[in-house]
């Protein structure tokens, strides 16, 4: 079991070092998050070990009912009657008809005249210089 704590803000370092830190589970600086101790978890500790502090614990990992969330958890577990029966489909709507969609104005396409090579415009004659004395 390890114990991992945020000492460093991920401001300024990697946008990979920065998903690392928020894969770790970790948001604030000071926060503390607990994980099983796995090779893919060491090699994560491995990437952001100068913004981390880590120590070894013994044990499981606490489990947290607020998943992080900063709410207070209320009440006691749901019944299982209310979790287990499907809620009722709502009745069915009739469909409404909807007037019909003009359909779109076609131009008018001219016939395809037999294809006849485009003439070069004839170039303006250029007016003469002219000449210095």
């Amino acid at each position: 079991m390890l114990r991992i704590k945020l000492i460093k803000s991920p401001i300024g370092h990697s946008v990979r070092n920065r998903a690392t830190i928020q894969a770790l589970g970790l948001r604030k600086i000071s926060q503390v998050v607990e994980h099983e101790d796995t090779p893919t978890i060491r090699g994560m500790i491995h990437h952001v070990h100068p913004m981390i502090q880590v120590e070894e614990v013994e044990g499981t990992p606490a489990k947290r009912n607020n998943k992080g969330t900063g709410k207070k958890v209320t009440g006691g577990p749901k019944k299982a009657a209310a979790v287990a029966a499907p809620k009722p489909k709502p009745a069915a709507v009739k469909a409404v008809a909807k007037p019909a969609a003009k359909p779109a104005a076609k131009k008018a396409e001219p016939k395809a005249k037999a294809e006849e090579p485009k003439k070069a415009a004839p170039k303006k004659a250029a007016a003469p210089k002219k000449e210095s004395k």
